[in-house]
């Protein structure tokens, strides 16, 4: 006679939420679960459990994760927003709106607070976002062309404010101080230039402040791909950042993408870089630009 199968304890609500969230903020860093354990010197097991929600973490582990993903704490074990009584009532008005409800509240809030600029300023600066291998150069160096507007590579304006290479300075200084340059770096571009075109690193949405400038100061455009399209072109360039040294490249890929989407759909426009030669898609794209800015009546 078989004996029966013995139920799996089931799974601490808790947890699975803690799970999500050290999967989700790894995959929106870029980080492999391999660096990941790595930099919170733990077991990739240990990781891997904490991520499925069944590792019941001491409260030093998880200090270590929110190191090794730099972010605070509270943001993996908790809610900001029960810091504080206007916090908690700010919550419940937003809790269960859409997308849509909470976007517009976005807007007003940034208003309010001096985030955003005017819309016909805002179309003056064009920012490319999107993963490595997108199209953001060299489509952004051909509109930039077009618009005879300045072309900006914000990892090389990086690369200034720090006075050392983007390599350098993660390992020298780490990710906390590449996100500040980064922000330092953006500010100044958007200082200094009233008409540009920006190609801004991947991982720009990672960073929420430097994100809500962007969106403030930029009409953003999402360069989207497939992931196979992505991981071609970064191949054809020699680089396979950031996906270094991974045997599982695309999967890695896919769930960085995956992990940033909800972020790079915040842009104003999503244009599709898939399954045309690059002269159909600058054609289309320059179309779409001139449309957003009001433009179609300059020559083509």
């Amino acid at each position: 006679m078989t004996a029966p199968a013995t139920a799996l304890p089931e799974k601490s609500p808790f947890l699975v939420a803690l799970g999500e969230r050290i999967r989700n903020l790894r995959a929106r860093r870029g980080l492999t679960r391999k660096a990941t354990a790595l930099a919170a010197e733990i077991s990739e097991r240990h990781l891997a459990n904490l991520e499925l929600g069944t590792g019941n973490a001491s409260i030093l582990v998880l200090v270590q994760v929110a190191q090794a993903l730099q972010c605070s704490l509270a943001e993996i074990v908790g809610d900001v927003t029960t810091s504080s009584p206007e916090w908690l009532l700010i919550r419940e008005m937003l809790e269960h709106r859409s997308e849509s409800e909470l976007h517009r509240a976005r807007v007003q809030l940034a208003e309010m607070f001096g985030g955003s600029g005017d819309r016909q300023a805002r179309l003056a600066r064009i920012a490319l976002v999107g993963l490595r291998g997108a199209g953001k150069s060299t489509l952004g160096r051909m509109l930039a062309e077009d618009l005879g507007y300045p072309f900006v590579e914000l990892s090389r304006e990086i690369e200034k404010v720090a006075g050392c290479s983007i390599v350098e300075i993660h390992s020298l200084y780490g990710s906390g101080a590449y996100r500040r340059y980064e922000r330092r770096a953006l500010e100044e571009t958007v200082q200094i230039y009233p008409e540009v075109v920006i190609a801004t690193p991947g991982g720009l949405v990672s960073d929420p402040a430097t994100f809500n400038l962007l969106l403030g100061h930029c009409y953003t455009i999402w360069l989207q791909a497939d992931p196979e399209d992505h991981m071609r072109r970064v191949v054809a360039q020699g680089d396979f950042r950031p996906m270094s040294g991974s045997k599982e490249a695309m999967e890695d890929l896919r769930r960085i993408l995956a992990g940033r989407t909800a972020f790079y759909a915040k842009a104003d426009m999503t244009y599709d870089t898939s399954g045309h030669s690059l002269q159909e898609t600058f054609a289309g794209l320059r179309t779409a630009v001139r449309s957003a800015a009001g433009l179609m009546d300059w020559a083509a």
